[in-house]
Parts: C-alpha cells; sequence; structure tokens
C-alpha cells in the first residue's frame, strides 16, 4: 500500500441488496487498501446493519446508510461529500458484486498519484462469463461517449475507476442528473468537457451467475432507454457548447 495515497485515497462502494457479495467484496479490499466506505443505498436485504456490525472493530471500513434507494450515483455522491470531509482527495469507485478485481487496487491508486488532475479509467478485459447483449450495448455506448468527449476514453460504462473527489463532486453537485444508471457514462463525458485527463488502465472482469451468488439489477430494457436518453441529452449539450463557443473539449 502506498503510504501517501492511503491517506489520500479511499476505495468507494455502493450497495443496494447485494447479499452475501457485498461482505466478501469488503473483505477482498481490506487486503488490499486501508479506507473502504461502503454507502448502502437503502438496502432492504439487512446488509447494511450485518456489515456494521460484522466490521465495527475496523477503524478502516465505515458504513454510510441511505434512507431509501436513489441510485449508483447517488449512493457516490453522498460518499463523495462524506470523503470530502475527511480529507480524502481521491475515490476509486468500484461495484459491490464481486465483479471488480480487488488486487488491481494499488497499482490503480499508483496511476492515480502519478496522475492526480486526471480520472483512472479501467478498460475491462471480458472472459466467457461477459454476457454477449450487455457486450453488445457497451460498444455502441462507447461509440456515443467518444463523439461526446471527442477522445478515446475507451468503455464508458466500466465502473472500476480513480475520480478527483473535488471535481466530481462539483460536476454532480451542478447537476439533478447522474443519479442512477446513467452515473459511469455522464461523470467521464461531463468530467471531460471540464478538462479533467483520462489515463486508462485494462483491469478483468467477471459476471457471476446467479447460482454462484451473483446479483445484478441491470434491466435491458428499462435501464438501455436510460441510457438512450442519457446519450441524446449529451449530444445536446456538446452541440450547444460548442456552437456557443464554449469549446467543452480542452484536449
Amino acid at each position: 500500500m502506498q503510504a501517501g495515497a492511503a491517506q489520500t485515497h479511499l476505495v468507494l462502494i455502493p450497495s443496494y441488496n447485494t447479499g452475501a457479495k457485498l461482505f466478501e467484496t469488503v473483505a477482498a479490499v481490506r487486503r488490499y487498501w486501508g479506507a473502504a466506505w461502503v454507502v448502502v443505498d437503502g438496502s432492504t436485504d439487512g446488509t447494511g446493519e450485518a456489515l456494521a456490525a460484522l466490521w465495527r472493530d475496523d477503524p478502516g471500513v465505515r458504513v454510510i446508510r441511505r434512507g431509501g434507494n436513489g441510485g449508483k450515483g447517488a449512493a457516490v455522491l453522498d460518499g463523495l461529500r462524506a470523503a470530502a470531509l475527511e480529507g480524502f482527495t481521491h475515490a476509486l469507485v468500484m461495484d459491490a458484486d464481486g465483479q471488480h478485481p480487488a488486487p488491481a487496487i494499488p497499482d490503480f491508486m499508483a496511476l492515480s498519484q502519478r496522475n492526480p488532475r486526471a480520472m483512472i479509467l479501467g478498460q475491462p478485459v471480458f472472459d466467457a462469463s461477459a454476457p454477449r447483449l450487455r457486450v453488445l450495448w457497451r460498444r455502441v455506448s462507447n461509440v456515443l461517449a467518444r463523439l461526446e468527449t471527442r477522445q478515446p476514453i475507451g468503455d464508458s460504462l466500466f465502473g472500476f475507476r480513480v475520480y478527483p473527489v473535488a471535481a466530481l463532486a462539483a460536476v454532480m453537485e451542478s447537476t439533478r442528473r447522474m443519479r442512477r444508471f446513467d452515473f459511469d457514462t455522464e461523470a467521464i463525458v461531463r468530467l471531460s468537457w471540464r478538462g479533467v485527463e483520462v489515463v486508462k488502465q485494462p483491469v478483468p472482469v467477471r459476471y457471476f451467475r446467479a447460482d454462484d451468488g451473483g446479483v445484478s439489477h441491470f434491466r435491458y430494457g428499462r435501464d438501455n432507454i436510460v441510457l438512450a436518453a442519457m446519450h441524446l441529452r449529451l449530444l445536446a449539450g456538446c452541440l450547444r457548447l460548442t456552437v456557443g463557443g464554449l469549446r467543452p473539449f480542452r484536449h
């Protein structure tokens, strides 16, 4: 663990009804990093209470419980606000369902230390467990995100990333969007518009089946409609900024 980053960088895990995978994820994170904060987004499966009890003697684990389910982005924003108050400057956001590899955390934090003004974007290396339809749709989203940012950001939906806390919080506080499934893509597009640099890092990803304890709240119809509406909004915003002479692209 990097000594300097241990004081400035934390791992932020939004969670909603993730079940036993949440406990496995937190345990894995603690093997590789000192600060693991979980934002329980109105879960009804008892994981918030159980996690707080299980890790109550570990100062590195903090559980923030939201009264209702607001979505991934809403949970991340609550975590960013709390992290800023504690002096953290960067947050590695990762999923609670075990898809993201905890052993990659130190490398991502080291990259962030070397590039403190940048967002470190994980680039997923899929194995045979990845659903083909989801891989296809994310390719479409990636093409649109590249048009919106005019730079090769790679994967626009993969949620294993290190963000500068102040920059991301400022973007999120400026809009009522980015609170649900639209968070991951809209975050990098809007940060890119503000001149935040991109550093990409490959990382393996694993999709767990239900009989392996996998939990997914993704709904193909509902969430792809949300993504489509988001991209239309971002493309329109990009056009307005460009025509207005504000030049969101500063790379």
